[in-house]
């Protein structure tokens, strides 16, 4: 008689939270911060708030599905469980969900060479950024691919590292930095429709909490931890990226963080305690992108390969090795990720990131409706969050109209091409059967 010996789980709720945080805690809160002064100015850490209680928002549904389905496939594999007779749209969903990821990892990616090579003379060399980016790439992929227990550790070490880093830099900032340049906090000019298209930009500093569900088959108690591991994600989050918002606002002139965009935190440090300052900012950038880029290539891999054994993507990225680890899915995402990263283009992806997170969290929303008698959900609390998800779409898109055309352009015809594909494939597989 053949025992079977039950296969050890790697992963526990500290584990998940830092994979939650490395995913949410990356390049976001680097980016957000100038455009969002550009916009609002002191109101900043408002709408960043805002920002947190729409994720909490999308996270709600999230939790409840998961809590139902315990499938690691999370969105595509919620979707395709709440509407059985939907393939085409559960393999269009679940493409549109990789490439998001696939194009926030590239943004990790890119930040991390900007950052790493800013400390030498050569920051301005393309090609150096590029060779960083994939550099790290590779270095992530192979940790991930050699074991979830490394992952999970390696992300523990950088995700609490870098949040007492980056809360130190909060505090030296407001140390040098005061009050009075946050003043007046309400400009009687500022319009209501720019605050909320503002916060809804802010959306993809919190992307990522969903990564904690693909390790669903890799957590002893995915119903307790799960959960646990996205609200405190989130709420974490949102407090770092605040404080690092009023201290910014208090330290630095509003023109350089407008003008630095990226760069302001580390040129807002070494304007208050000189080069040390910078470097701790540069460090703390670099541990962000790093835990960032760990957790996404795990949470992705996770979700190609459950399209994939579900026929919607090529069979090979199906497949697992020691530790349930789909090896040639991290391959995949990682080479896919450096060619975005080669051929550049991040700005317009950065904004398309966030629209597709906001698009496939008010579908989980409207899944969790559906099945809100088996989840236990309130009829009035699936329809607010929907509501304010629907909310939070039509003020991205509207900026967009109004601001970057270009950028609109280009995320409707990443949609466009996303469709042709999943559908063609899905058709085929189809046929195939």
């Amino acid at each position: 008689m053949r025992i079977t010996r039950k296969r050890k789980k790697a992963l526990g709720r500290w584990e998940l939270l830092a994979i939650a945080l490395g995913g949410m805690v990356g390049g976001g809160i680097f980016s957000i911060l100038g455009v969002s002064v550009a916009n609002v100015g002191n109101l900043t850490p408002v709408v960043i708030g805002i920002g947190g209680a729409l994720a909490l928002a999308a996270a709600y549904s999230y939790v409840q599905l998961a809590k139902l389905y315990r499938d690691e496939g999370a969105t595509y594999s919620f979707f395709k469980l709440t509407f059985p007779r939907s393939p085409m749209a559960a393999s269009l969903i679940g493409w549109i969900v990789i490439f998001g990821y696939i194009s926030t990892l590239a943004l990790y990616a890119f930040t991390f060479g900007a950052y790493i090579t800013s400390a030498f003379e050569f920051q301005h060399l393309t090609l150096a950024t590029k060779s960083a980016a994939a550099g790290v790439l590779a270095l992530f992929a192979i940790i991930n691919l050699v074991s979830v227990r490394g992952m999970g550790k390696s992300e523990d070490l950088m995700v609490y590292t870098k949040l007492i880093l980056l809360g130190l830099i909060a505090a030296i900032l407001i140390r040098f930095g005061n009050v009075s340049n946050m003043r007046p906090v309400f400009d009687p000019d500022q319009s209501w429709s720019m605050l909320i298209m503002t916060a809804a930009i802010t959306f993809v500093a919190f992307e990522g909490f969903q990564l904690a569900i693909h390790a669903t088959e890799e957590t002893a108690q995915p119903d307790r931890d799960i959960p646990w591991a996205i609200y405190a994600a989130i709420a974490t989050a949102t407090l770092v990226y605040v404080l690092l918002a009023v201290a910014g606002l208090m330290a630095i002139p509003k023109d350089e963080l407008i003008l630095n965009k990226e760069s302001a935190l580390a040129v807002g440090a070494a304007h208050a305690i000189g080069t040390p300052g910078r470097v701790m900012v540069i460090l703390g950038a670099v541990l962000a992108t790093c835990s960032a880029i760990s957790g996404t290539i795990f949470g992705a891999s996770r979700l190609t390969a459950v399209i994939a054994t579900d026929g919607y993507l090529p069979a090979i990225l199906a497949r697992r090795h020691k530790d349930h680890i789909p090896g040639y899915a991290i391959m995949t995402i990682t080479i896919a990720a450096l060619l975005m990263v080669v051929l550049g283009g991040l700005e317009e992806l950065l904004e398309f990131s966030s629209i597709t997170f906001i698009i496939v969290s008010l579908l989980m929303a409207h899944a969790n409706f559906v099945q809100r008698r088996q989840t236990e959900t309130h009829a009035v609390l699936a329809v607010a969050v929907m509501a304010f998800l629907t909310v939070g779409l039509f003020a991205i898109l509207r900026y967009q109209w109004l601001f970057h055309v270009r950028a609109l352009t280009v995320t409707l015809s990443i949609y466009a091409a996303l469709g042709v594909g999943s559908v063609t494939y899905a058709r085929r597989r189809k046929a195939a059967a």
